[in-house]
């Protein structure tokens, strides 16, 4: 992830130029607004206040890069970055999810978002916890030293079996060197442990049985009231749903090497301050939260209708308040949505932006229209992207120690037939790529464990022998294709 404050508008356009093909007046509006967000934070703040985000609508057919923008424009500021459809949501009243649900998740996603940030920075102090845990499991009875990591709530099992009077086979300590059995007692349990805990780093005790306590998370069971997220009730019921479907504790036996994970992600939870990860988070969300809003064009509607288009009308005027900015309940507290930057998108095909209520309209002030994409910029979406199909299909191959290539011929009549059956079929864009590709090399990926060490030329010769046929009959480019 860039420094986004080091980031010209110019420069975003450049790295998204490294996956999307084209669609420069996209990739501009979504830099500068972008970069917006960069400036807002430098003024000062009785002005800051007043600078609204500059939402965003993308208007194209699918498979154009509408949602590949808004993805890679995220993952390049390293802001909460969520998407939602809109078709998804119903107006109050009706069942299914409301609209504030897209905010709780855009929450969601920054909390886990600090906290792996975080868990970077506890890794050590809850690694070497772990490894005085597992200690205190395989040596029931055996004091650690003064100063040693704090006891953790996963009780070692070990200890409970001594108190009862039994130990776990697993669980013997092997015999100690006679030095260290004459020795007395207190040097004798300290080279136990740095025994033991040598054994371990060196990987020796990997395999044995160790009994700890997990967590058992039960079915929640407020999830008979259908039609309502389990955050929304727990929200109202304030924390019922602790008291029916918590999590308990359970003890189970596993190696010593699926130990150490259970136990290590327990210790970071630990260490990692919860209620300062969750202000961090919420920050992050009103400041450079990012919702992107996919098929805005399916709840659009012309005035006068009724029915259905009664309840899309309604989900418009459910998000109104959210993109103007207001305040949602969350989980970790009240996020304030009136500079989270909402970016919608639709293709528009029944309808157009106008059919938008006015007030939704006049919050997404920046319309960019996306360009149909054609044989050029097939070629180039095989071919030059980063993550170019052609290069994955060449590694997937190669992990299968089979060479494949395409000849320049070959990548212009697969970018061809993508436009070909765009324009007789429904235009789904660059997804074509995906099926002709696919489709192209079945039989290859079917017998590449029988193909190994040889070296495979996809050619238009090929291509025409495979596609061909189904090229030419619509009915079967419709179907297959």
């Amino acid at each position: 992830m860039l420094e986004l404050d080091k980031l010209a508008p110019k420069q975003i356009v450049a790295e998204l130029d490294k996956f999307i093909i084209g669609q420069n007046k996209a990739k501009k509006a979504v830099a500068i607004a972008l970069r917006n967000r960069v400036r807002r934070q430098k003024l000062d703040e009785s002005m800051r206040d007043e600078v609204a985000p500059k939402n965003i609508i993308m208007i194209g057919p699918t498979g154009v890069g509408k949602t590949e923008i808004a993805r890679r424009l995220s993952k390049l500021c390293g802001a909460p970055f969520v998407k939602v459809e809109a078709t998804k949501y119903t107006e109050v009243g009706y069942v299914g999810r409301d609209v504030e649900s897209m905010v709780r998740d855009l929450m969601n996603v920054s909390v886990n978002m600090v906290k792996a940030e975080m868990r970077e920075q506890v890794l050590k102090e809850a690694e070497a916890r772990t490894e005085e845990i597992i200690l205190d499991i395989l040596l029931p009875g055996i004091k650690k030293e003064a100063g040693t990591a704090p006891q953790s709530d996963i009780q070692p099992s070990g200890m409970q079996t001594v108190q009862q009077g039994r130990v776990f086979p697993e669980q013997a300590i092997p015999a100690l060197p006679d030095q260290a059995a004459s020795s007395p007692a207190g040097d004798k349990s300290s080279s136990a442990r740095e025994k033991f805990r040598t054994m371990l780093r060196n990987g020796k005790l990997e395999d044995k049985e160790i009994e700890v306590n997990v967590n058992k998370k039960s079915a929640p069971a407020l999830e008979i009231f259908s039609g309502t997220s389990l955050e929304d009730m727990d929200l109202n019921l304030g924390g019922f749903t602790g008291l029916l479907g918590g999590s308990k504790k359970k003890k189970r036996k596993m190696a010593v090497r699926d130990a150490r994970d259970v136990i290590l992600n327990d210790e970071i939870d630990r260490l990692i301050d919860t209620d300062k990860a969750s202000d961090i988070a919420r920050n992050r969300v009103q400041e450079m939260g990012i919702i992107f809003i996919d098929e805005i064009d399916k709840v659009a509607g012309k005035e006068n209708r009724s029915g259905a288009d009664v309840s899309r009308e309604g989900v418009q005027r459910d998000i109104l308040p959210i993109v103007e900015g207001s305040k949602v309940n969350t989980k970790y507290g009240m996020i304030d949505t009136s500079h989270i930057l909402f970016i919608a998108a639709g293709a528009f095909h029944m309808s157009k932006p106008s059919d938008l209520i006015p007030e939704l309209q006049g919050r997404f002030p920046i319309r960019v229209e996306l360009e149909a994409l054609g044989a050029s910029e097939f070629e180039k979406i095989l071919t030059q992207p980063e993550n170019a199909l052609i290069k994955q299909y060449i590694e997937l191959m190669k992990t299968e120690d089979v060479k494949l290539e395409f000849s320049e011929d070959a990548v212009k009549r697969i970018s061809f037939l993508a436009q070909e059956v765009n324009s007789r079929t429904e235009n789904i864009g660059a997804r074509r790529l995906h099926t002709i590709m696919e489709y192209l090399l079945e039989d290859i990926s079917f017998e590449a464990n029988d193909l190994a060490g040889q070296t495979i030329t996809i050619t238009p010769s090929y291509i025409d022998e495979k596609l061909g046929s189904i090229i030419v009959d619509q009915d079967l480019s419709r179907y297959i294709l």
